[in-house]
């Protein structure tokens, strides 16, 4: 059987709804995903080529100023990103490894930016 994930050389550091995570360089943020939760986001009902859109994360890259909606299955996870939205599924499938919330509590992380005015 083969490795999951791509090659890599070194872990880099990631925030995932205010939780730091450190994943493997080079792969994809789904990947990344399932690095960090290997009992359940095999199982969870991705499709793996962005025709389901379960995968659909927002993210804050670290040179962008606001965040953006991208398929986690699509994109290559970058050093310093922060996720602030998960799908419903992938909420799901990383319940375990995130903080508890209320029920009913949304698991969105709301960044403002402070930049000096001009």
């Amino acid at each position: 059987m083969s490795e999951p994930f791509r090659p890599y050389e070194k872990l880099v550091d990631i925030t995932i709804l205010g939780t730091k995570f450190q994943v493997p360089e080079r792969n994809s943020l789904l990947r990344c995903f399932q690095f960090i939760s290997p009992e359940t986001i095999p199982y969870g009902r991705f499709c793996w080529n962005q025709e389901c859109q379960y995968c659909r994360v927002s993210c804050q890259l670290p040179d962008d100023d606001e965040s953006r909606e991208m398929l986690s299955c699509k994109f290559i996870v970058m050093p310093g990103m922060e996720v602030t939205e998960l799908s419903q599924e992938l909420k799901w499938c990383l319940r375990s490894k995130l903080p508890s919330t209320p029920a009913g509590t949304c698991l969105r992380v709301n960044r403002r930016i402070n930049r000096p005015k001009l």
